[in-house]
């Protein structure tokens, strides 16, 4: 079995701007040679293909999986019986690993995994870290005291040259 690569989390209350840091991060970690992938935990039901579209349809029908593929692009589409929360390292067999050197995850908040907590104290939201002792740094918009390292939320390039060095230890 292929081992996996690093993963790195990414945790915050709804929206404080996970997603939002994320692709302002990619393209940052690109420039820095890295290929990075991303798992996503989402709270309910979605679609990734439109309805009327061809592999909505099929899937609609009952159809599981339901892959598309084109020169550009591969998508599949699993379903499968409500079965409560799911676990990231259940989902990790399913990214093609081997071309990775990171996986970045966006929510399973309490997956141990180390992670970076996003605050924004305008939001009147708790800080997370004091009770997670997987999250190794805070990114948020204001300055404040912290045992951890702090991040800029504005600015990615900063985050991903602390992912590059601090984390990946490159």
């Amino acid at each position: 079995m292929t081992p996996t690569p690093p993963l790195l989390g990414f945790v915050a209350f709804s929206g404080t701007g996970k997603t939002t840091l994320l692709v302002q991060l990619i393209p940052q970690l690109g420039k820095l040679g890295l290929r990075v992938g991303v798992i996503k935990h989402a709270h309910h039901s979605f679609d990734i293909d439109q309805p009327g579209k061809d592999s909505f349809r099929l899937r609609q029908a009952g159809a599981s999986p339901v892959m598309v593929v084109s020169s550009k692009r591969r998508a599949i589409v699993y379903e499968y019986p409500e079965q409560g929360e799911i676990g990231l390292f259940a989902q990790l067999p399913f990214l093609v690993a081997s071309e990775l050197d990171l996986i970045l995850v966006e929510g399973f908040k309490a997956e141990p995994i180390p992670k970076i907590e996003l605050h924004r104290p305008a939001l009147g939201q708790p800080l997370l870290y004091p009770h997670d002792p997987h999250i190794i740094a805070v990114a948020s918009d204001v300055q404040f005291s912290c045992p951890l390292p702090w991040l800029d939320l504005n600015q990615p390039e900063a985050i991903a040259q602390f992912i590059v060095h601090d984390f990946l230890g490159c």
